[in-house]
């Protein structure tokens, strides 16, 4: 069973968090992962071009998608949704990106454990403890 109090990455909402009208254009933009100010201009276009159903479509939208659930506004979260934007809108360079990270990390890791179980790390330490 899903908790209906978080989003789920793949939800239609009205995110009114980033509205200027309604919050419409900025939850289709985050469910299909591009800019919200795309999509903005989209639906303007679609107002000057096609006005009746793009406003009978903006205004159906805005009476029927409910509207996003705000939860703790943690770093992770925002981390957690930033990355299911990139999964969705290029999978392969959100995962080109995770595995850069993931060497990057390896990297650091592998010269900590290299200083860890040097001598120069012992010599340290004992500077260290003449200080205090």
């Amino acid at each position: 069973m899903s908790d209906d109090k978080q989003p789920g990455p793949r939800r239609l909402y009205q995110d009114r968090e980033n509205k200027l009208v309604c919050g419409v254009c900025a939850g289709i933009a985050d469910y299909f992962g591009f800019d919200v100010t795309v999509m903005r201009i989209v639906v303007l276009a679609g107002l000057v071009f096609f006005l009746p159903p793009t406003l009978i479509g903006y205004i159906v939208l805005a009476l029927l998608l409910p509207k996003k659930p705000t939860g703790k506004n943690t770093r992770h979260d925002n981390v957690s949704a930033k990355l299911q934007r990139s999964v969705r809108s290029s999978p392969q360079a959100a995962l080109d990106n995770i595995r850069y990270q993931f060497r990057e990390l390896d990297g650091r890791l592998q010269r900590l454990e290299k200083y860890m179980t040097s001598k120069r790390f012992d010599l340290d330490r004992e500077f260290e403890s003449l200080k205090d």
